[in-house]
């Protein structure tokens, strides 16, 4: 069995969570936006939905969702603070790939 990454059947996700993940950055790196805590449940749960999806590049997925958002507020702020976006991203991912794999072997 073949564990690699494969981006031909990965890419719309990767891409999509590169949008949402840049997106969520924004709305975060904002003049008027001072709640990390729906910032980090914003991340949390789109990394456990798309690790959900693509289990097997879950580590990926966290990186490009709480990467984007760390750059984005770095560029835009300077605040490197938002590293922790990495930690929500990558327990959200890998909490997604765990419960599909649940969900795969109960209903095989």
């Amino acid at each position: 069995m073949k564990m690699g990454f494969n981006f031909r059947t990965s890419w719309f996700v990767i891409i999509l969570s590169l949008v949402f993940g840049l997106g969520i950055g924004w709305i975060d790196s904002g003049k008027n936006w001072d709640d990390a805590g729906i910032t980090a449940l914003a991340i949390f749960i789109l990394s456990l939905s798309l690790g959900s999806m693509k289990p097997k590049v879950a580590w990926l997925l966290a990186l490009v969702i709480g990467g984007s958002v760390f750059l984005f507020n770095v560029f835009r702020n300077g605040n490197f603070q938002s590293i922790l976006a990495l930690v929500f991203a990558f327990i959200g991912a890998y909490a997604g790939a765990g419960l599909s794999k649940i969900f795969a072997k109960k209903t095989a």
